[in-house]
C-alpha cells in the first residue's frame, strides 16, 4: 500500500500507532504541537542542571513494553536500562510509614505484620490478580470494542464471572483485608484509573498485580527513554514524525476525510488517526462530523487533573525515596472532593517522586529532584493564590515526614504545573490530566469510538478511547487504532485491483 495516513499528536499512542502503521508500508506522517515529542511524557532541563520528566513516573506492566519493542525485532535493552525500586514505595499514615517490598515474601510478611492472616489472603487476592491479568491483558484490551459481539469468545464467555466485571474494586479488596493501612495499599493502585474504588469494576485488581507482583521500575534517564526509543522504531519504519506542528483542520468530503490544513498548508491523506485529545480533535471537524456533542462531554466521568511542583533541591534528602504516597488523610473525602463535589480539597492527598534516588544524571551531584502531584478535578478555578496555597500544604507535610524545617531554603528551582497548563500544552478537555475514568458504564464499548461514525477513515486513539488511562493502555491503544487503519486501508486496495 501506498497511502498516506496522518497521526495527530506524538504522546505513547501516536507514536505506537505511527510505528504499526510504517510496519506495514503506509506513508505516515505524525504531526506534534508542542517542540518535542512525548505528550504528557515529554521531559525539561533547567538552566543549573536539573532534568524533569513532566508527566508519567510510574513503570508497572513491564510486559507490555517489551512485547511492543519485540514486534519490532527489537526489544527494551536496547533501548533503555531498567532499575527495580526497593521499596517499590512507601505510603505515609498519620501514626507510621509503610514501605511496600520489592520482594513478594516480604510483602507477605507486611501484610501478616498488620493484620493476622492477611499473607494467606494476598496469596488468594494475587492469585485472582493474576488470572485477571493475563484473561484481561489478552482478551480485553486489545479489542476495538465497535461491538459486543468483539466478547463473545469462549475464554470470556467461560470465565465472565471470576472477572468480576459488576462487583466494585471496593467490595472486592473488603472481601479479603480490613485494616484501613492495607486496604489504602490495595485500593492505590486503581487512582491510575482515575474513579473512586466504589465505581471500578473488581476487573482491576489486575493492576494490582501488573504492579506489585510484576514490580515498581525505573527506565534509567527517565521515561523520555522509552519516548526516544519508540520514536526511533517508529522512524526506522519509515515514519516522519514534524514537531512544531499544528493540525488546524480536519477537511472531508464524501463522508470521507481527504486533507489536513497543517500549520496553514493543505495536505492530502487517505486516514487519519487522532491521538491528541479526542474532543479537541473532533473541534477540527466540522459539527455535523462529529461523533460527540458538548453534553456527551459533560456527562462523561473525567479522570482527575493535577497539580504539579517540579522542585531542585541544593542537598540531600537522606529518607525520602524514589516514590511517596502521602495518605495521612481520608482517600474516600479526597476522592469525592474529586468526582462528586469537584471542588479544591480540604486535606488533600498527594505523591513526591524523587528520581536522584534512582538516577544521579536527574539533578546535580549533591542534589536532590523533587515532583510533588495532588490529584484535583478538572475544570477548577486555576489561579496562582490556590497553586501557593496548595504549595504550602506539601511542602509542611513532606517537612514533618523528613524530620526538618524551612525546606523552602533549599529550593533552588520551582515550576507549578496545573489546569490551565493541561489545556495550553495538550488542548485537554477542561485541563484533565489522565483521560476518561475507567468505571463500568465507561468501558469497552462504553467509551468514546475508536472510529469515527460518519467519516469513514477517521480513527482515535489515547487515554480517552478504549482502552483506557495509563501509559500501557494508551501504547496498546495505538496498536489497536493502528490495526483499524490497516485493516480498512487494505480492503479499499483489494476492492481498488
Amino acid at each position: 500500500m501506498s497511502a498516506k495516513v496522518a497521526v495527530i499528536g506524538a504522546g505513547f499512542s501516536g507514536l505506537a500507532a505511527a510505528a504499526y502503521l510504517a510496519k506495514a508500508g503506509l506513508q505516515v506522517s505524525v504531526f506534534e504541537k508542542n517542540h518535542s515529542v512525548g505528550g504528557r511524557a515529554r521531559q525539561f532541563r533547567t538552566d543549573n542542571g536539573f532534568v524533569f520528566d513532566m508527566g508519567p513516573s510510574w513503570y508497572w506492566m513491564p510486559d507490555i513494553f517489551e512485547d511492543f519493542f519485540n514486534d519490532f525485532g527489537s526489544s527494551v535493552a536496547e533501548h533503555y536500562s531498567l532499575t527495580p525500586l526497593d521499596p517499590q514505595f512507601e505510603m505515609v499514615f498519620d501514626d507510621e510509614v509503610l514501605a511496600l517490598p520489592s520482594d513478594y515474601q516480604e510483602m507477605r510478611m507486611l501484610f501478616e505484620k498488620i493484620e493476622p492472616g492477611s499473607a494467606r489472603q494476598l496469596d488468594r487476592f494475587m492469585e485472582e490478580a493474576k488470572f485477571k491479568y493475563e484473561v484481561g491483558m489478552k482478551e480485553f484490551v486489545h479489542k476495538p470494542c465497535l461491538s459486543w459481539a468483539e466478547f463473545l469468545s469462549p475464554v470470556i464467555m467461560k470465565n465472565s464471572l471470576r472477572l468480576d466485571l459488576l462487583t466494585s474494586f471496593h467490595s472486592h479488596v473488603r472481601k479479603y483485608f480490613h485494616n484501613r493501612k492495607l486496604l489504602a495499599l490495595m485500593e492505590f493502585p486503581v487512582i491510575f484509573l482515575g474513579a473512586m474504588p466504589r465505581d471500578i469494576p473488581a476487573l482491576y485488581s489486575l493492576m494490582n498485580y501488573g504492579g506489585y507482583s510484576l514490580k515498581t521500575w525505573y527506565p534509567q534517564g527517565g521515561f523520555i527513554k522509552i519516548i526516544d526509543g519508540m520514536r526511533q522504531v517508529a522512524e526506522k519504519c519509515g515514519a516522519q514524525i514534524y514537531c512544531d506542528t499544528v493540525v488546524n483542520k480536519i477537511n472531508t468530503k464524501n463522508n470521507q476525510i481527504h486533507s489536513l490544513n497543517v500549520n496553514g498548508q493543505e495536505l492530502p491523506f487517505d486516514a487519519a488517526l487522532a491521538s491528541a485529545d479526542y474532543h479537541h480533535a473532533e473541534q477540527l471537524l466540522d459539527p455535523q462530523y462529529r461523533n460527540y456533542n458538548d453534553t456527551y462531554w459533560e456527562k462523561k466521568v473525567f479522570a482527575p487533573s493535577c497539580l504539579i511542583f517540579y522542585l531542585g533541591i541544593d542537598k540531600k534528602l537522606d529518607s525520602l525515596k524514589h516514590h511517596t504516597l502521602f495518605f495521612e488523610h481520608d482517600l474516600d473525602l479526597h476522592a469525592r472532593e474529586i468526582y462528586k463535589d469537584k471542588g479544591w480539597p480540604t486535606e488533600p492527598l498527594f505523591y513526591v517522586c524523587c528520581p536522584s534516588k534512582t538516577d544521579p544524571l536527574v539533578a546535580p551531584q549533591g542534589m536532590e529532584n523533587l515532583f510533588m502531584l495532588m490529584p484535583l478535578a478538572p475544570g477548577l478555578q486555576d489561579t496562582d493564590e490556590l497553586r501557593n496555597k496548595y504549595f504550602k500544604i506539601m511542602l509542611r507535610r513532606l517537612e514533618k515526614h523528613l524530620g526538618m524545617s524551612m525546606l523552602d531554603k533549599h529550593i533552588v528551582y520551582q515550576r507549578a504545573y496545573c489546569i490551565k497548563d493541561f489545556i495550553s500544552d495538550y488542548n485537554a478537555y477542561k485541563g484533565n490530566a489522565y483521560g476518561l475514568a475507567n468505571t463500568l458504564m465507561q468501558t469497552a464499548v462504553f467509551k468514546p469510538s475508536i472510529r469515527n461514525k460518519k467519516v469513514t477513515n477517521l480513527f482515535y486513539s489515547g487515554q480517552l478511547t478504549v482502552p483506557g488511562p495509563g501509559v500501557p493502555p494508551s501504547l496498546i491503544s495505538g496498536k489497536v487504532a493502528a490495526k483499524q487503519i490497516i485493516k480498512d486501508l487494505s480492503r479499499k486496495y483489494e476492492a481498488a485491483f
